[in-house]
C-alpha cells in the first residue's frame, strides 16, 4: 500500500507541476495580451480624442451657414461632452457611437447648404475629419483583433482555466451602434 500511495503521490505531483507549467504559460501570455490591448486602446483614444478637438471648429464654421439647425448642433455638443465625461472603455464606446450618430446627422445638414461646401475653412476642417475618421476606424479594427487574440486565449483550455484562476476579464469589443445601419434624416419642417 505504501508503493501505491507513493505512486499516486508521484503522479500528483507531476499533474502539478505541469499545470502549474501550464498554467504560468498562460499567465504570461494573458499579461502580454492584456498590455497589448490597454496599448491599442490607448491609439483609439488618441483618435477619438482628435476627433473630439475637431468637432467643434467644424461645428462653428456650419453654424454659420445653418443656424437653424440647433437640435444638431446641440446633439454633437451632447455627444463631446458625453466623450468627455466617459472613464472606461465600455463608456467611451458609447460615448463615441453617440459622437458618430450626431456628427453623421451634421454631414446630412452639410449636404443641404451647397455654399458651405465651397467655404476653404470647411473643406479642410472636412478633410481633417475624414482623414481622422479613417484612423479611428484603423485602431478600431486593431483594438478588435487584440480582443480576439486575447478572448480566444481566455476561452480555450487550458488557459481557461488560469484565466479564471487569475481573474483575466473579458474585454468590450468596439461595435457599431445599431443606429449605423440608419441613414440619418434632418427635418427643414420644424421650427427649433
Amino acid at each position: 500500500m505504501t508503493m501505491n500511495w507513493l505512486k499516486s503521490t508521484a503522479r500528483l505531483a507531476v499533474l502539478a507541476v505541469a499545470l502549474g507549467a501550464l498554467s504560468g504559460c498562460s499567465y504570461n501570455r494573458f499579461t502580454t495580451q492584456e498590455e497589448a490591448i490597454k496599448a491599442q486602446w490607448a491609439q483609439v483614444e488618441n483618435q477619438l480624442q482628435r476627433r473630439n478637438d475637431l468637432i467643434p471648429n467644424l461645428v462653428a464654421t456650419t453654424q454659420g451657414f445653418a443656424a437653424q439647425e440647433k437640435a444638431v448642433f446641440q446633439a454633437v455638443a451632447d455627444a463631446r461632452a458625453k466623450m468627455a465625461g466617459a472613464t472606461t472603455p465600455a463608456q467611451q464606446i458609447e460615448a463615441a457611437n453617440a459622437e458618430s450618430s450626431a456628427l453623421a446627422r451634421l454631414l446630412v445638414v452639410v449636404e443641404n447648404y451647397p455654399e458651405l461646401k465651397s467655404n476653404e475653412t470647411f473643406m479642410r476642417l472636412m478633410d481633417e475629419l475624414s482623414g481622422t475618421e479613417n484612423r479611428l476606424s484603423v485602431e478600431r479594427m486593431r483594438y478588435n483583433e487584440r480582443l480576439q487574440e486575447y478572448n480566444t486565449l481566455r476561452r480555450r483550455f487550458p488557459s481557461n482555466l488560469t484565466a479564471k484562476i487569475f481573474g483575466f476579464e473579458e474585454h468590450p469589443y468596439f461595435d457599431a451602434p445599431a443606429s449605423a445601419e440608419q441613414v440619418p434624416t434632418v427635418n427643414f419642417n420644424t421650427a427649433q
